[in-house]
């Protein structure tokens, strides 16, 4: 039985991670920052009918070496998840350093345990900031950490896989390496934990977002992305590549129009100019961070992890009402 190491067992997308390896014949080794949630691990898995009997869960973070050693013992491979996020931090120093040791810090245990492969989770935040301003990206174009506007996260998510590349590059064959490259993550969470992404869904189904503000973000579902991870992990071909992943590309205005045709009455049915986006901006610290995007259209294909992966995503649509079912359910839209 092949052992993965998967990091960041309690978020969002580790956890879908762990789930479809428990449930494929994997056994796996997890990383928790807080022994006490080990137990919320467990029981999310019980409840979706997936046996933990191969699952095995350690205390480390990215920060210290401490841990680390146990936790990667026996692996075949690692999927290294775990980053800082947050929507409510803007700070480099709470993402940056923490991501980028946290990248070192895990190839070189991966190294000194002798693990096959490494699927680094990255982000399409790696890919569109760059200086150019264009529509089209693929997964050739770089995002600049030098950018002026650039968000602390977009630098973390890029300095943290340019250093995954340059350790490949510089060890002696230490071993291979693909990277993940998800577009905004939606779908239902196996825990009640929904991740920071959702909330992108939360504040228009809530009636949080009164109107529609000209964003348009690129949509996968979580699932989507952890079977991806698998497909990285498993494909020969993935070696040496990165995989952009996003089913379609929708506005607020599209999604808030979803989630109206499927009962969530609060979302906006007014959608806003760019000119009074910005102006409303200066009085929503969470609109003020995306004054760089605003009106902008992004876009990158998925043609790479359709050909090379064999990835076939379900329908965006379905992931938003998938995880506003569940908000509901848990009572999150007030």
């Amino acid at each position: 039985m092949e052992k993965v190491l998967v990091t960041g067992a309690t978020g969002y997308i580790g956890l879908h991670c762990i789930h479809q390896l428990l449930n494929q014949g994997y056994e796996v080794n997890g990383s928790v920052r807080s022994p006490e949630r080990k137990h919320e691990i467990i029981n999310a898995l019980n409840s979706h009918n997936t046996s933990t009997e191969h699952l095995n869960l350690y205390t480390f973070n990215l920060t210290e070496d401490s841990g680390w050693d146990e936790g990667m013992q026996g692996c075949d491979y690692l999927l290294h998840i775990a980053s800082p996020i947050s929507l409510e931090r803007t700070d480099e120093e709470y993402f940056v350093q923490p991501a980028v040791d946290g990248v070192k810090r895990a190839l070189r245990f991966a190294k000194k345990h002798n693990v096959k492969k490494v699927v680094l989770t990255s982000s399409v935040a790696a890919i569109f900031d760059t200086m150019e301003k264009k529509t089209s990206f693929d997964e050739s174009d770089w995002s600049d950490p030098n950018n002026p506007s650039i968000s602390a996260y977009s630098k973390s998510k890029t300095l943290a896989e340019r250093a995954a590349w340059e350790f490949v590059k510089n060890e002696n064959d230490p071993f291979e390496l693909a990277v993940i490259n998800p577009a905004l993550v939606v779908g239902a969470s196996i825990s009640g934990d929904i991740g920071e992404s959702n909330k992108a869904v939360e504040m228009v189904a809530s009636g949080r977002m009164p109107v529609a503000v000209p964003l348009m973000f690129g949509y996968v579902d979580v699932r989507d992305v952890a079977a991806a991870h698998i497909l990285a992990m498993v494909t020969p071909a993935s070696n040496g590549e990165r995989f952009a992943l996003v089913e379609k590309d929708l506005w607020y205005k599209d999604v808030a129009k979803i989630l109206r045709e499927n009962g969530f009455d609060k979302a906006p049915t007014l959608g806003i100019p760019v000119w009074l986006a910005k102006i409303l901006a200066n009085f929503n610290k969470e609109l003020k961070l995306t004054l760089p995007y605003l009106g902008r259209k992004r876009s990158i294909k998925n043609t790479k992890a359709k050909e090379i992966l064999g990835w076939n995503p379900r329908p965006a649509e379905e992931s938003i009402i998938d995880i506003a079912n569940q908000m509901k359910d848990l009572g999150m839209l007030k």
